[in-house]
């Protein structure tokens, strides 16, 4: 290679890496922190509600036991 193909190489290098600097800088901003203002939440506790009797009672069917339809025996 001749010296004037490495300094071409190089000055392309250099301006695509500052081409590239003010780009990005564009794009995602200079990245100076701001204060946002945020929503807290309140904190859980270890109380329990009790249940809505009209949908938790005692007389319910339970989901969870196995219902089989159709005629028993066969």
């Amino acid at each position: 290679m001749k010296k004037t193909d490495i300094a071409m190489i190089v000055l392309i290098a250099s301006l695509s890496i500052i081409i590239s600097f003010f780009v990005t800088k564009s794009i995602l901003g200079d990245g100076e922190q701001k204060a946002e203002a945020v929503k807290t939440i309140t904190p859980i506790t270890t109380t329990v509600a009790e249940p809505n009797p009209a949908i938790f009672n005692d007389k319910a069917i339970n989901p969870a036991v196995e219902v089989q339809v159709g005629r028993s025996g066969e």
